[in-house]
């Protein structure tokens, strides 16, 4: 997945002709603290929600003192470039160019958020595994190994650790309801068990309240 495959052209971008008040009203519309500014098809810059509320609000954006320092993403960059720039950068979108500096649409949070809400790793039945371990003692091939000696899958998987740790969490999302007999694998091999999660778990979970609630109701 590439950047150009999650753009959105339902957010019009700004002119430099634009206002202030015109632009806090696109942002209210959308949920969103920035926008991009275009010259034609040439991509100009950022501004924020702050850059207008420090400016006349009825003064052009052209004119304005932009305070972030034009980010952006290029068309083929990778899902995972996209990603890495929101959080670094902290916006609400990011705008694409392409090689000639080209503005071609922009991707918003929510763009980002629905593609992996989407993916076959969320939305297909199955249970989490979280995994804590050494970062030295880390491999894929064998954690993978010990999931699928149970006839089970990894439908997909990401690694959390901090520079100045040499821990490391492991989180899978496997293709099964029951994972106790994983769980036991992985103990049997010295793997420290965080924490688990079960759809049916949380099914339970919400029975459980659920008839709370209407016994509470019919008091």
């Amino acid at each position: 997945m590439i950047a150009e495959n999650l753009l959105s052209n339902e957010i019009i971008p700004l002119r430099t002709s634009d206002t202030g008040n015109e632009a806090l009203s696109i942002m209210g519309d959308f949920y969103i603290r920035h926008l991009p500014i275009v010259d034609g098809k040439q991509f100009l810059g950022l501004i924020s929600e702050d850059d207008i509320l420090n400016h006349d609000f009825e003064a052009p954006v052209g004119s304005y003192f932009l305070s972030i320092s034009r980010p952006y993403i290029k068309a083929k960059d990778h899902i995972y470039e996209v990603m890495r720039i929101f959080k670094e950068s902290q916006l609400t979108i990011i705008p694409v160019i392409n090689n000639e500096n080209e503005y071609q649409g922009l991707i918003t949070l929510e763009d980002l958020l629905n593609y992996f809400a989407g993916t076959a790793s969320f939305v297909e039945p199955g249970s989490v595994l979280v995994l804590e371990l050494n970062k030295v003692d880390y491999s894929l091939t064998e954690i993978a190994r010990l999931v699928e000696s149970e006839n089970a899958a990894i439908l997909s998987s990401f690694v959390t650790s901090s520079v100045n740790s040499p821990a490391m969490e492991v989180t899978l999302k496997i293709n099964r309801q029951n994972i106790q007999t994983i769980i036991a694998t992985f103990v049997r091999f010295d793997y420290s068990i965080k924490a688990s999660f079960s759809e049916q778990d949380y099914f339970d979970v919400l029975k459980d309240r659920y008839e709370s609630l209407m016994s509470y109701l019919s008091v």
